[in-house]
C-alpha cells in the first residue's frame, strides 16, 4: 500500500514537468510576439508573461514540496502543499487582474 501511494506520488511529480515546460513555452512565446508584432498594450504583455511565469515557479515551489526525497519537507502533506499551490495562484491572478485595470 505505501509502494503503491509512493509510486502515485511519484508519478503526480513527474506530470507536473509538462505543465512548466507548458508555461515557460508559452511566456516565451509571448515574448517572441512582442518582439515580432510591438508591444502596444504593454500591461496586457506583462500580465501574460509574469502570469506563466509565476505560475511556473508555483508549480516549480510544488513539485518541491510534494517530493519525498526532499528533508526540508518531508513533515509536510501533499495536501497542503497542494493548497498552497492553489492560494498562491490565486493570488497571482487576482493582482494580475488588478495590473490591467
Amino acid at each position: 500500500m505505501i509502494q503503491c501511494l509512493s509510486i502515485k506520488i511519484f508519478c503526480l511529480i513527474c506530470l507536473i514537468h509538462p505543465v512548466d515546460v507548458f508555461f515557460a513555452s508559452n511566456g516565451n512565446n509571448q515574448v517572441v510576439y512582442m518582439t515580432l508584432v510591438g508591444s502596444f498594450p504593454f500591461n496586457s504583455f506583462l500580465s501574460g508573461v509574469l502570469s506563466c511565469i509565476g505560475t511556473a515557479v508555483l508549480a516549480v515551489c510544488l513539485r518541491i514540496q510534494v517530493n519525498k526525497e526532499n528533508k526540508e519537507f518531508k513533515d509536510l502533506p501533499p495536501e497542503r502543499a497542494f493548497a498552497d499551490f492553489v492560494l498562491g495562484n490565486l493570488v497571482l491572478h487576482l493582482v494580475i487582474m488588478n495590473f490591467l485595470g
